[in-house]
């Protein structure tokens, strides 16, 4: 009897008589809805049920929230199996809209939008299918979800739910569009669509913090967990661009003078899980623009939470590349703004000049992610102050120093450039004028960026006032100088007429036309050298520029037209060829002096390319020199695969881009006299043209001529340019290792083997070419450096090319599986982008020869 009578004094849900007779009515509805068909009876029964949803018309909250808690999502699956009864045909839209749609749009918001989405992702297409799609974006868009959300954050200490039902709402709610358009496909709702979902879902999350800060401000406690879970969750499955595009700007507007904001967003931050905490933090730096805002949002996060420090201070900067240069200004000026932050701006500076001065890294990395490490480095110098910097200078010199060096024997001239631009900018910033670097290079984008990088960030929009006070008076000047300049010009006329006015009455030039000296030339003090021998005494002993400047512009056409003459002193002349320098500043040296060593090695062929493959292996050469060499045998290679231009003339020159203007064909056709025109053989002829154009044959296609054919001059001669290039390159000499350190002149070496492979094609010697590259660049596949490996790359693709296809796969037998494996393995995982491309393309090369060879060898073939 205590206990009854407990009972009674505890209204609500406590009372089994209250609970007992909603039961009761709770059923008795539902079998009416389940079973009648009279649409009265089911109205009556359904406006019943609706009473519960709501506390004012039943008075009773404890009865209301009993019925939501034990009650109401049965009644949802009830009412979404009864979408096909006959009832539910004979409401109007107005009653569907009053009977049907309010229970899912005044209920608990979680277990509506639980029951709505499953059910639609288990029907079929139907009119039910509709309803419930239409009841869902009113559920979207009349703010259900901030509903939902704000029963979250007020309802901690009272709900008693379990982990499971936690995660499927968040699932449902960020995998909403996901889960209508799998079923809708075409047909979905623009509300329902991501573009429109995720910023709409945005708007609702600020309208719940807006009523966070309002019940803040009332003394109301507050719980941001679940707001955070969805926020992570729905970052980490990458629609951060649209949630955060609206998001972000509104938070960044609201915290700018609200301390409070503030305080709630730096909370709602904080309470993101752990394996959700990069994406938010990737998506907010990405949004927001500027420091300072990312500072406002989100607070001391990066010394609260490890995984946002670890994010924050090594994985954007050090694993990753994708930020661009305004949000790396964030990231690092956000370090930068507070105290307790900067010691982690020293410890990001510490750890990118580990990285930049690296040169396993500068080998192994994308020129990109190198690009990126230089920012990264410039910036946190440029927001260091004097002290950081005194305190930091030994840890900056050894990174300056190290770093230029590992660049500067880089074989990519765009690697060595950012070498050379953050040494400059890391030795004017720690002002040692005894040894600031100064580097010449040619200034693209890259380096006018880095340099910008240095500019303090108050100086980089604030314009000099200074310098707009002096702009103002120059304006001014020049303005009131430009108006009167037809003014002016009279008056300085008159003032200058007295002076010159005697001397124009007694001797006036005016009516005198002046002479034409337009098309005049400065005749020239030397004269061009006319025979190969003067040409190449100038070139050896003349200490006069103009001399010289001549000789290089006459020598190419010298030595093309007297052959004997050229094939005597052909060596000789390749010799100081090689060792000229350009000590008289001499325009276009460097080609003019590259074209005449050409036209060396294609008159006299043998003995020229011997001369260049001993000298480049040979001592006391520089590196430009021995590039110089496999330049000149590639041209000469190519200008030798060409055609000849006339083989009646005196000598055969190749017909290229520049030597086409000089070349003249002679004509050799008969001349015809008129003696031979008369007579009745020239009547004949007109007569059978006139036959043979009138008539028809069907069995005769249209006459072409046959093409024209030409020798190959570089297949005789493909093994001297070839194989004495192979010959030494595994001895290191006193000045030259070509194997070690020296890896820009053996990349180019074997773009150049490539290159003479590929031009021998179809000659005697290219299967033995082909055996003897291929041995050489296997050992040579896995190099360190990206030029050497797309040289390997280069010269496989060559050697596929090139070689027949029964003895490629005779020389490859053994190891072609292996070759296979290590193409695919460098198309997928090379860091370099030409690397990767080359390897496909060697694969694809590679699958052609065998389906070709495999073909040939099939029985219908043989």
């Amino acid at each position: 009897m205590n206990g009854r009578t407990g009972f009674m004094d505890c209204p609500g849900n406590d009372c089994p008589g209250n609970g007992t007779e909603l039961r009761l009515t709770v059923s008795r509805c539902l079998r009416t809805v389940s079973s009648s068909r009279d649409v009265g009876e089911v109205s009556d029964a359904l406006r019943t049920l609706l009473r519960y949803l709501d506390d004012d018309c039943h008075g009773e909250a404890a009865v209301t929230g009993e019925f939501h808690r034990v009650y109401y999502t049965r009644v949802l699956q009830v009412l979404i199996g009864a979408l096909s009864a006959d009832w539910m045909s004979g409401l109007s839209d107005g009653q569907r809209k009053e009977l049907w749609d309010k229970f899912f749009l005044l209920g608990p918001p979680d277990q509506a939008v639980l029951a709505l989405v499953d059910a639609i992702r288990s029907s079929s297409p139907s009119a039910g299918l509709e309803r419930m799609v239409y009841v869902l974006e009113q559920f979207v868009n009349k703010g259900r979800i901030a509903d939902l959300l704000w029963t979250r954050c007020v309802d901690v200490g009272v709900r008693s739910e379990s982990a499971h039902l936690r995660e499927l709402v968040l699932a449902r709610l960020v995998s909403l569009p996901d889960l209508v358009c799998n079923r809708l496909h075409t047909n979905t709702p623009a509300p329902l669509l991501p573009q429109q979902y995720y910023p709409l879902l945005a708007t609702q999350i600020l309208h719940t913090l807006q009523r966070t800060c309002q019940a803040l401000r009332a003394g109301q406690d507050c719980c941001l967990g679940f707001v955070a879970q969805l926020l992570g969750k729905t970052c980490v499955q990458s629609h951060s661009e649209l949630l955060f595009g609206v998001l972000a700007p509104q938070l960044s507007s609201l915290t700018h003078h609200d301390v409070l904001w503030q305080r709630v967003s730096s909370t709602l931050l904080e309470n993101v899980p752990e394996r959700w905490t990069e994406a938010v933090v990737r998506g907010l730096i990405q949004a927001l623009d500027g420091a300072e805002a990312l500072s406002r949002v989100m607070g001391n996060l990066v010394m609260k939470n490890k995984r946002a420090q670890f994010v924050v201070t090594h994985k954007l900067l050090l694993l990753q590349y994708s930020l661009q240069v305004q949000g790396l200004k964030t990231v690092l000026g956000y370090l930068a703004l507070d105290p307790e932050r900067r010691s982690l701006l020293k410890q990001v500076l510490r750890s990118v000049c580990k990285v930049w001065c690296n040169s396993s890294a500068v080998r192994h990395t994308p020129v990109e992610q190198q690009l990126y490490v230089s920012r990264s480095l410039l910036l946190c110098v440029s927001l260091l102050s004097q002290d950081d910097i005194q305190e930091l200078r030994t840890e900056l010199l050894q990174c300056m120093l190290g770093g230029v060096q590992c660049r500067l024997d880089s074989s990519t001239e765009r690697v060595r450039k950012i070498g050379m631009v953050v040494g400059e900018c890391l030795s004017q910033k720690l002002d040692t004028p005894t040894s600031q670097l100064k580097f010449q290079f040619e200034p693209d984008d890259d380096t006018l960026e880095l340099r910008s990088l240095m500019e303090p960030p108050s100086a980089q929009h604030v314009p000099d006032p200074q310098h707009s006070q002096r702009t103002e008076p120059d304006s001014e000047g020049q303005r009131s100088a430009g108006q009167p300049v037809t003014s002016q010009s009279p008056s300085a006329n008159q003032s200058s007429a007295p002076k010159g006015d005697s001397d124009s009455e007694l001797d006036s030039d005016d009516e005198l036309t002046p002479y034409d000296m337009s098309c005049d030339q400065e005749k020239p003090r030397v004269t061009p050298p006319r025979y190969v021998r003067d040409c190449l005494d100038v070139l050896l002993s003349s200490d006069d520029a103009e001399r010289v400047r001549m000789s290089l512009q006459v020598a190419e056409e010298l030595l093309r037209k007297n052959i004997s003459a050229t094939q005597e002193v052909s060596v000789q002349f390749s010799k100081v060829l090689l060792h000229l320098e350009d000590r008289y500043s001499t325009p276009a040296f460097h080609s003019l002096r590259q074209n005449t060593m050409v036209a060396l090695t294609v008159t006299h062929t043998e003995p020229v390319v011997k001369y260049w493959t001993t000298e480049f292996y040979g001592l006391n050469y520089s590196l430009r020199q021995r590039m110089d060499i496999l330049e000149v045998l590639a041209l000469s290679a190519q200008e030798l695969c060409e055609p000849i231009a006339d083989k009646h003339s005196s000598f055969v020159e190749p017909i290229t881009d520049k030597h086409s203007s000089s070349i003249q064909t002679l004509s050799m056709e008969p001349v015809t006299t008129p003696e031979q025109c008369s007579g009745p053989v020239h009547w004949r002829h007109v007569v059978e043209e006139r036959i043979q154009s009138k008539t028809k044959r069907l069995s005769r296609g249209v006459s072409r001529a046959p093409p024209k054919t030409a020798p190959n001059r570089f297949a005789p001669v493909a093994g001297h340019f070839f194989f004495p290039l192979l010959r030494n390159y595994d001895r290191p000499q006193v000045t030259f290792d070509l194997l070690g350190s020296d890896h820009l002149v053996l990349g180019r070496l074997i773009h150049t083997l490539g290159l003479l492979m590929h031009l021998a094609t179809n000659a005697p010697v290219a299967a033995q070419m082909g055996r003897a590259l291929l041995d050489f660049v296997w050992v040579l596949r896995f190099h360190a450096d990206q030029m050497v490996r797309r040289g390997v790359l280069f010269a496989v693709c060559a050697v596929f090319l090139s070689m027949p296809s029964n003895c490629l796969l005779l020389e490859l037998s053994e190891d072609l599986t292996e070759t296979r494996v290590w193409l695919a393995e460098v198309a997928e995982s090379d860091p370099d982008a030409d690397c990767r491309s080359l390897a496909v393309q060697s694969l694809r090369l590679l699958d052609q020869a065998l389906k070709t060879e495999l073909q040939l060898n099939t029985p219908e073939h043989t």
